[in-house]
């Protein structure tokens, strides 16, 4: 075959799940900012995707924290520069590690869920049954995991940074001999409001990206169990690859003159 052929064959394939995609997002986007609205349902996303998922969150930005310490230290001390241990583990936190991670850890967890969740549904024809019943689907299902996802994931990176600052603080007086009141003041010196938000924009830029890939693969899915299984590996897939990407642009638009 003709190797322009494929090529072209393969763009266009890609232009038009990019075509899909955007049209799903922009649906759902709609439905969460229009009657009726169905608080029971969104209620229970967020206790799904804030509150169940704090263990995991946690645990990941406190062990990022205490690691980040310690290869700081291995690094700086070449340097004579351990001062400013407090200053790249506050910064790396807040601006980075802890959406990203926490971002990854929700995807692994929420993505997969939503997908499974909502590809068993397609596949027993219960979301069907949903528009027989005069239920449009996109507000029962799609609206309050998105509304969810966008809003909670802020509140879980803001809880990561703070215990991902705290493992640094752990490591660093308990192990690394630093003066707990220096490192304290180190920390809020430098530590500017910014950095705070541009991570919990991040954040919620990220749960709209993760509920977005596992509702859109859930709902799209076909061809029973197997159809559920590629749809769970393509949300955790896709939601991880996107919030990288994510992670890149935003980057740049906030700190870009920086």
């Amino acid at each position: 075959m003709n190797p322009l052929a494929i090529i072209g064959r393969a763009f266009l394939e890609f232009l038009a799940v990019v075509g899909r995609l955007v049209e799903f997002a922009a649906n759902g986007v709609r439905h969460c900012f229009t009657p009726p609205f169905y608080i029971r349902q969104t209620a229970k996303q967020f206790l799904d995707i804030g509150y169940y998922s704090l263990p995991v969150v946690g645990l990941t930005t406190l062990f990022t924290g205490m690691v980040l310490a310690l290869q700081s230290h291995t690094g700086f001390s070449r340097f004579d520069a351990e001062t400013a241990i407090p200053t790249v583990v506050v910064l790396s936190i807040t601006r980075e590690l802890g959406p990203v991670m926490a971002g990854l850890m929700v995807a692994g967890r929420i993505g997969a869920s939503i997908a499974a969740e909502l590809g068993t549904m397609r596949v027993t024809e219960q979301i069907d049954a949903l528009t027989t019943l005069s239920t449009n689907p996109f507000k029962y299902l799609i609206a309050p995991r998105l509304i969810a996802g966008t809003l909670m994931l802020p509140l879980l990176v803001l809880v990561g940074d703070v215990v991902g600052v705290f493992g640094g603080f752990l490591v660093s007086v308990y192990e690394l001999n630093f003066n707990a009141a220096n490192y304290v003041s180190q920390t809020w010196q430098y530590l500017e409001r910014s950095d705070v938000t541009s991570g919990l924009w991040k954040a919620a830029a990220f749960g709209f990206v993760i509920t977005l890939m596992g509702c859109y693969h859930g709902f799209n899915s076909k061809g029973g169990a197997q159809g559920v299984g590629k749809a769970t590996t393509n949300a955790v897939v896709s939601a991880s690859i996107l919030i990288l990407f994510a992670n890149y642009m935003l980057t740049g638009l906030f700190f870009a003159g920086k």
